[in-house]
């Protein structure tokens, strides 16, 4: 199958989805919490790699057109900025109010809009993710009683330059334990990072919605590799005791490899290599998949054998725990410690590309010769 034509399955399919989803009248759908995995490895290397078009591009163009029509004049000057606005770099996780347009200021149709767009930024898996992390905002409610607000419509979608296939513009979406930033240039591929997704709790231990792991594999999967490891290699993977309090990037506009590296994948056996791909999946099936084969495209250009894996903790369920994989182009981190080990924080930082820096700069010394 060439390239177009998986492109147009692959949106058809998420236009589907999204139809099927969008459906419900709650704040953000209710889907079901499985994940649903994109076929990265074999099927990314047979697709062509010629194509500059990107799918997911012109969806969010569409999307956000169509949200910006929905909107009256208070609301676009709550939502719309200019690209270069300071507020674009201005991205964190925790509860706090947002420049944006929240949720709980829009009404059905526009909320229809607004999901739809959140919908053209990620995969099915990715939006059952954000959906879910949306959705443990009530969870956290029944649970703490009093602290801070936890609200699943103080989530914020801001949109910087004006959509469309020649400018340069970007959109955000973001609240309590998400933060989702893209940027686009042209029909050039989106930048996505930084990439936030957080859960708490990670696993839900009481009411009805017992035993909903939000972020399951991406704990499980690290796990599983850790456990793989032999003496020599677990030596040197894990690089402290203990695990840090939070993901050591934080909400920082830039960033640079971390250090102690931990173990490198040209250590480990073929088994061991699969374990940790599956891993990387996790995160790269949150993207759609056009996106998300570019990026694995990206990351085997780098050098598969120079990924490293670093683990900080214990090494069993409910220990305080922390990871990181980081290649020669961007770093994962995971952190499980906080609230009794029961409270995920994950996000992914390239450090030429968060924000589009890298893109736009290949952007206008193309639009310049």
């Amino acid at each position: 199958m060439c390239d177009e034509q998986n492109d147009k399955t692959a949106g058809r399919t998420r236009r589907e989805f999204l139809g099927k989803a969008l459906a419900a009248a709650s704040v953000l759908p209710h889907m079901h919490h499985a994940h649903i995995h994109n076929a990265m490895s074999t099927g990314a290397q047979a697709m062509s790699r010629s194509s500059t078009q990107v799918l997911s591009a012109r969806l969010m163009a569409n999307a956000a057109e169509k949200l910006l029509k929905t909107l009256n004049s208070e609301q676009r000057a709550k939502m719309a900025m200019t690209f270069e606005a300071e507020e674009r770099q201005n991205w964190h996780f925790v509860p706090r109010v947002r420049q944006g347009l929240p949720l709980k200021e829009l009404d059905a149709a526009q909320r229809e809009s607004a999901r739809a767009l959140l919908g053209a930024g990620l995969s099915q898996s990715g939006l059952t993710k954000a959906t879910t992390i949306i959705e443990l905002e009530n969870v956290l409610k029944e649970i703490e009683q009093s602290g801070p607000v936890r609200d699943p419509e103080l989530y914020y979608f801001a949109l910087f330059g004006q959509p469309g296939s020649r400018g340069v513009w970007g959109w955000r979406v973001e609240g309590h334990h998400l933060s989702l930033n893209y940027t686009l240039a042209g029909n050039r591929p989106v930048a996505i990072t930084p990439s936030f997704f957080g859960a708490n709790p990670a696993e839900v231990r009481h009411g009805a919605r017992k035993g909903l792991r939000t972020l399951k594999d991406e704990e499980d999967q690290a796990r599983l590799l850790l456990k793989s490891f032999d003496g020599t290699q677990r030596s040197e993977a894990v690089v402290s005791n203990d695990a840090p309090r939070d993901i050591l990037t934080g909400n920082n506009r830039q960033v640079s490899p971390l250090s102690p590296a931990g173990l490198a994948s040209n250590k480990i056996s073929d088994k061991q290599k699969d374990i940790l791909m599956n891993l990387l999946n996790v995160y790269v099936s949150r993207m759609p998949a056009d996106i998300a084969r570019a990026r694995m495209e990206k990351i085997r250009a780098a050098g598969f054998n120079r990924i490293f894996f670093a683990w900080a903790g214990g090494g069993e369920a409910g220990q305080p725990h922390y990871y990181r994989i980081q290649g020669p182009t961007f770093v994962i981190e995971y952190d499980n410690v906080q609230n009794n080990a029961n409270h995920i924080h994950t996000v992914w930082r390239d450090f030429n590309g968060d924000f589009g820096l890298d893109l736009l700069a290949m952007h206008y010394k193309n639009a310049h010769k």
